[in-house]
Formats: C-alpha cells, sequence, structure tokens
C-alpha cells in the first residue's frame, strides 16, 4: 500500500522563493502543503502543475471562545475561493490563535467546559462550511512544551476528542506525529486509534524537527503501523532540512523522508 507523501514548501529550499521551492518540490513527485496564502500569487502557484494538499484555513481568532470564533469562520470563508483555485483538499485550523513563532496570542494554560463546548460548536459549523464548498477543515494538533504553549485544547488526544465528538466528513485531524512525540509520544497506538478522523498526517524528526533518520522517532515502524491499518492518504513532511537551506540538503531531507515511507 503506497502513501501520498506531500512536502512543507514553507520549511525546505529556503534559498529559493516560494513558487521555485514548489517547482523542485514537484518536479521530485511530491504534493505540497502551504502555509499562509495570503499577499502570494495565486496564479503562479496554480501554473507550477503541482499537487497542493493542504494550506492554513484561517488567519484569526479562536476556536475556543464565542468573539473568537466569529473571526475562525469569517476568515476561512474568505480563504475558500483561494483553495478552491489551487485544489486544496484540506484547510488547517488550530484549537487558538497562532501570532508570531507560533506563539499563542493569548496565551492560556488551563481548559474550560466552555471552551470544549465552544471548540466543538466551531469545528461543526466549519464542517457545515467545508461541505457547502466541498472543502475539509483539519483541525492540528500542537505541542505546548516547546513550540505553542499557551495553546488550550491542542494535544492530539484533545484534538481527537473534538474531531470526533463532530464525526463529520468534512472535520478530521491533521494528525501532526512530530507534535505528539513531543507532548504525548505512543505515536503507533496514536495512528491507529485516530485513523477514522485523520484527514492528513505531517511529520517530523524529534528532537530538531528535521527529516526522519535525524532523531528518535522509528518513522519505517510507524510505516509499517499505517499500511497495517489501511491508510493511504498524504503523509507530508513538515519539516526542515537537517543540512540547512541549501539545494543539495533539501534534497537529502526529501529523499531520506522517501526511502521512510516506501520502502
Amino acid at each position: 500500500m503506497s502513501f501520498r507523501l506531500a512536502v512543507c514548501a514553507e520549511m525546505v529550499y529556503g534559498e529559493l522563493p516560494l513558487i521555485e521551492r514548489v517547482q523542485r518540490i514537484h518536479g521530485q513527485g511530491f504534493e505540497v502543503e502551504l502555509w499562509d496564502t495570503r499577499g502570494r500569487d495565486i496564479g503562479a502557484l496554480v501554473s507550477t502543475g503541482a499537487r497542493f494538499s493542504s494550506m492554513s484555513g484561517y488567519f484569526g481568532g479562536s476556536l475556543i471562545d464565542a468573539d473568537g470564533a466569529r473571526e475562525v469562520l469569517a476568515s476561512a470563508e474568505k480563504l475558500i475561493p483561494t483553495a478552491l483555485e489551487l485544489g486544496v483538499e484540506r484547510m488547517v485550523v488550530h484549537s487558538a490563535e497562532l501570532g508570531e513563532g507560533g506563539l499563542a496570542v493569548r496565551p492560556v494554560h488551563r481548559s474550560t467546559g466552555q471552551m470544549w463546548l465552544t471548540g466543538l460548536r466551531t469545528l461543526e459549523s466549519l464542517a457545515d462550511l467545508g461541505e457547502k464548498h466541498g472543502v475539509t477543515f483539519a483541525l492540528e494538533n500542537l505541542n505546548t512544551i516547546l513550540d505553542h504553549p499557551g495553546i488550550p485544547l491542542a494535544r492530539a488526544k484533545d484534538t481527537l476528542a473534538l474531531v470526533s465528538a463532530v464525526d463529520h466528513p468534512n472535520a478530521k485531524m491533521m494528525l501532526d506525529l512530530y507534535h505528539a512525540q513531543m507532548g504525548e509520544g505512543n505515536l503507533i497506538e496514536l495512528v491507529r486509534s485516530a485513523l477514522p478522523w485523520t484527514g492528513e498526517i505531517q511529520i517530523a524528526d524529534v528532537p530538531g524537527r528535521c527529516e526522519p533518520g535525524t532523531g528518535e522517532i522509528n518513522y519505517r515502524a510507524v510505516a509499517k503501523a499505517l499500511r497495517s491499518v489501511g491508510y493511504s492518504g498524504v503523509i507530508g513532511l513538515e519539516a526542515g532540512a537537517s543540512g540547512g537551506p541549501s539545494l543539495e540538503a533539501g534534497d537529502t531531507a526529501l529523499a531520506a523522508f522517501r526511502a521512510a515511507f516506501e520502502s
């Protein structure tokens, strides 16, 4: 069973402009993940011929408070035309608003029942919006230990609880195994339990957030587990190249990614 492999264009080939990064990734047979598409030349991205698996699905607000939820929904609706033009399948959201460097705009270190209820209702509304326009909103788990402190309901077990409670085909998890390893571990059991609600999987090694083989995660074992449960969707490398932003380092990182999931 083969997976669809994608690479985040924001994190490799840093010495190239974005369009050239996309072209290089596409030229090696990978799909492409994007972050914020505002201010990008969407026509030029389309003209690369690349297949885009995911992009950021909002640009403000928070799923877990009422005022922020309205902002999430409004910004998501504004981004849908871009997603449709690019052919993006999944629009990524987070439980709370991320600012500069991925830090919480309004740090919160304890979740409440009201946050759970508001997050659930917001995700239900996003699912309805996605169904209307033919896209899927994917709630990404994050780690709060290193990269995203102060983001409540961000752990994989929390995002899985929200997505499974909504139980809608247009609301899935963006299951990020780098973040899950940082905060929770037990990755093989996680991919098995999350399978029915997983829209896409993202990976990077720990520590360092670089390509497979540079840290402690046995991604060949993870790949074997994914095949055993019948996953054949997208696996995205959301990682930097351990050798830096050069073309050679990027090519080496992509080759290591392919080897971990295709062998």
